[in-house]
């Protein structure tokens, strides 16, 4: 059933966008109660969330021989999955609804946050392991760097994203992990006013 569900909701949105998605209309292409629905999803936002996006994130990543290209690869996937239609309509209507809505937010932190965190932390282990990073540095703040700008730029910004930005976004990410790695491992005392 939630195969079911999941799908009738992505092929509503493919043809007539999210904001014509309504619960009812996939109960009835699905053949199923809308408390079976609701027994799932709390709301249309989360049900259209996972059907376009929770649980085919992130891909596996394998080992790409650097920062860099690890970073690289990780964005490169993101944006495939992100920039669709159908994610630019969903992400910033879910985004809208995680602020009034804490089990959502919850929800949302606690998979598709933590499944791009998660993979981050991989990221700069392995950079760490290669000895490119001086140690390892919070993932949160690679999280930002990268993830966090491209999805600005994809729902704020409303940019039209190519694989020139993607790669100067993993460049400029790779240098800044980098430097904060150096700076946090160099015996520099934490919380160090940084040069003007």
């Amino acid at each position: 059933m939630d195969h079911k569900i999941l799908q009738t909701a992505r092929e509503l949105i493919e043809e007539a966008g999210y904001p014509a998605l309504t619960v009812d209309q996939v109960a009835v292409r699905a053949g199923v109660g809308k408390a079976a629905i609701y027994r799932r999803y709390a709301s249309k936002a989360e049900m259209a969330f996972a059907a376009t996006m929770h649980g085919q994130w992130p891909p596996p990543l394998t080992d790409a021989g650097s920062l860099y290209e690890d970073l690289l690869a990780l964005a490169r996937a993101f944006h495939v999955r992100m920039a669709t239609p159908t994610a630019r309509q969903v992400a910033p209507a879910l985004i809208s609804e995680l602020a009034g809505n804490p089990d959502l937010d919850a929800q949302f932190q606690n998979t598709f946050l933590a499944a791009e965190h998660a993979a981050l932390a991989e990221i700069i282990e392995r950079a760490v392991g290669r000895g490119e990073l001086a140690g390892p540095i919070d993932p949160t703040i690679a999280h930002l760097l990268l993830l966090g700008s491209l999805a600005a730029g994809l729902y704020i910004i409303n940019l039209t994203v190519d694989d020139t930005m993607i790669t100067e976004l993993a460049t400029a990410a790779a240098a800044g992990i980098a430097a904060l790695a150096d700076r946090h491992h160099s015996g520099n005392p934490q919380g160090a006013t940084q040069p003007q």
